[in-house]
């Protein structure tokens, strides 16, 4: 089979997938070509769209391949779909989210205890978000249910697999520069003798509000939560959706 045939008939699938197309669904839909060649077809479209005077560029995402916009033309698809909800994450969900990822598989106590609140409510919403699943039990004294990410969440986020996720150490090297740089702060207002900066009472909250947490795009501007939105808009047949580059 030719691989400018095969290379068409890959494009046309992309362009109507709501999901990441993947290896066994091209080797489905084309039986007669091999995995090299689907490779090299995949392989042949990516570099024609990776242009950056492209619209839509083509992203390994979720262990398979996706059409999605130019993350510079963000804005302008926004004004397009400005009436479209779009779900967000609170800060406390994002947190849960971050501790699953680096620490999956990861019990319920365990991310309790790092966060030092009750995560019940935001484990719910984030099933329902499908970016949580369970993924078994831990061979200990009642056998806690072992939580991980999903597919959903590598796509939400513009992964192509968890080793993806940003190291660590980059986070732990950009708070000290940001410690660094507010004591410095802190050094330059504060005249001597004098102490600005006043210590804020410490609350210790038990539990997360969980589902309140979670709110529509209007609903978020009107309070003011900070929130993530995904910037990259899929393009799938005649409708986009918004996708986080």
């Amino acid at each position: 089979m030719e691989l400018k045939f095969i290379k068409k008939i890959i494009e046309a699938l992309l362009f109507v997938c709501e999901n990441p197309l993947t290896m066994k669904q091209v080797s489905e839909v084309l039986p007669e070509a091999d995995s090299g060649e689907i490779r090299a077809a995949l392989k042949e479209l990516k570099e024609e769209y990776s242009d950056s005077n492209r619209g839509v560029q083509l992203f390994e995402i979720a262990g398979g391949h996706q059409f999605c916009t130019n993350p510079e033309c963000g804005d302008y698809v926004k004004k397009l779909y400005k009436t479209r909800k779009v779900f967000r994450l609170s800060a406390p969900a994002l947190e849960t989210l971050a501790i699953i990822a680096y620490k999956q598989p990861v019990t319920r106590s365990e991310i309790e205890f790092i966060r030092g609140v009750n995560v019940d409510g935001v484990l719910k919403t984030l099933f329902d978000r499908d970016l949580v699943k369970e993924k078994g039990r831990k061979e200990v004294p009642g056998r806690p249910i072992l939580f991980g990410t999903t597919e959903d969440f590598l796509q939400y986020f513009g992964l192509k697999s968890l080793q993806d996720l940003p190291a660590l150490e980059d986070f732990a090297a950009e708070m000290e520069l940001r410690r660094e740089a507010l004591e410095q702060r802190e050094n330059t207002e504060n005249t001597p003798g004098e102490n600005l900066m006043e210590q804020a009472p410490t609350e210790n909250p038990t539990e997360d509000p969980g589902e309140e947490e979670y709110q529509e795009a209007n609903e978020d501007e009107e309070t003011g939560k900070e929130t993530v939105e995904e910037t990259q808009t899929q393009h799938s047949g005649p409708a986009p959706e918004n996708r986080q580059a």
